[in-house]
């Protein structure tokens, strides 16, 4: 990497191109935010999942039929894992169920129910997992997460501002925002099932970007302090240049892992790794260009990072 190390690159000159860039992916993204929503899991809208396994491989579509023959709408069938397990997730089938008043009982006679029926398509078939969450409890997740990203912002805005200045608060809080809307949207678009697991991905995405924008922010002022006949411009790319290496350094390990997770690492965390993956993609790219472009059209200097000395302060230790 070291063809990496403090390398010369018009960053800001690029960066309207970046702009119309980050407006597009944007717009698209809250297109289909409010239009197609997210594909909320269980853990949000409430209702029952049940992983079946069979003897031999079973096919999903087969599955399905049967199930909705018997009566269960809006079901999702997927393999689990392997192609002898099927996951099944059944939202609430009616308004008494939405209103949280389904008890164990119920749970249990429902996933004898399924049972019943798949087994008359395969007497082998053996419920291995059956969890149920109520609706209200999704709502309150809902709630509890959005306050989460919120308080997560808010906390950042304050950091920032105390250990810099408020413009790079603001650049960083416009890289943060940027990065969660295009992972969202990204989710979306695709329709990926969004759950407690992404949730956690997003608030990660959140710590992951905040720590490549600080690195490049700290490098900012020092070069500061030492560049004072460079234009803020100037200063700004050559403190990317100088911290590229590590930023490349950085996300290509993290993919390699997350790749990895994507691949073998199963069903639970498939959504977990995958806006993972997608957010640090966008987050390695907003480091460098959103939160730098958004500090320098604050109108950052470097005067508003280095106190004016007063006249006469040498002097103020004589009596």
């Amino acid at each position: 990497m070291e063809i990496l190390q403090n390398i010369k690159y018009d960053f800001m000159g690029k960066r309207k191109i970046a702009l119309v860039i980050s407006t597009i992916l944007i717009i698209i993204s809250l297109a289909s935010l409010f239009t197609r929503g997210l594909n909320f899991g269980l853990d949000f809208t409430g209702g029952t999942v049940v992983v079946v396994n069979f003897a031999n491989p079973a096919e999903v579509a087969e599955v399905r039929n049967r199930l909705e023959a018997s009566g269960l709408n809006n079901i999702v069938v997927k393999n689990f894992g392997g192609s002898k397990d099927v996951e099944i997730t059944v939202p609430p089938q009616h308004e008494e169920q939405s209103e949280d008043n389904l008890s164990g009982n119920d749970e249990a006679k429902l996933s004898n129910e399924m049972l019943e029926v798949l087994q008359e398509l395969d007497s082998s078939a053996r419920i291995t997992k059956a969890d149920f969450v109520g609706s209200q409890v999704g709502d309150e997740l809902v709630e509890q997460g959005s306050l989460a990203l919120l308080y997560a912002i808010i906390g950042i805005l304050i950091y920032v501002t105390i250990r810099f200045e408020w413009r790079f608060s603001l650049g960083s809080i416009a890289a943060l925002v940027h990065d969660v809307i295009i992972t969202a949207g990204v989710f979306s678009i695709w329709q990926v099932e969004f759950d407690l697991t992404v949730l956690a991905a997003l608030l990660a995405v959140i710590g992951y970007s905040l720590n490549d924008t600080i690195v490049v922010f700290d490098r900012i002022r020092e070069n500061f302090r030492k560049g004072r006949k460079k234009s803020t411009e100037e200063v700004i790319n050559t403190s990317i240049g100088q911290t590229l290496s590590r930023t490349v350094i950085t996300s290509f390990t993290t993919m390699l892992v997350l790749i990895a997770l994507f691949y073998f690492g199963g069903a639970l965390i498939h959504g977990f790794a995958f806006a993972l993956i997608v957010g640090v993609i966008v987050g390695t790219y907003s480091s460098i260009f959103v939160a730098s472009t958004t500090t320098l059209a604050l109108g950052i200097s470097r005067e508003d990072l280095i106190p004016v000395e007063k006249e006469g302060a040498d002097l103020d230790h004589i009596p």
